[in-house]
């Protein structure tokens, strides 16, 4: 008899896995102090990045049906 894997929830909220099996993420340090940053560093700040990957071999765990 085989079982399921579970799917790490609070991963599964912030990450999303494109159609390519990369994973993106938001950047940190975006949703407080905000007054000392500089505009370009919060323009920055709102983009999408891709996981490293790294990092990535780590989440295939946590995410086991997403990839």
């Amino acid at each position: 008899m085989t079982y399921k894997l579970k799917t790490r929830r609070s991963i599964s909220k912030r990450f999303k896995v494109t159609a390519r099996g990369k994973l993106l993420m938001h950047k940190a340090s975006h949703s407080h102090l905000l007054e000392k940053k500089t505009s370009k560093r919060k323009q920055k700040l709102r983009k999408v990045t891709k996981v490293s990957l790294k990092d990535q071999k780590n989440f295939k765990y946590s995410l086991p049906y997403s990839f």
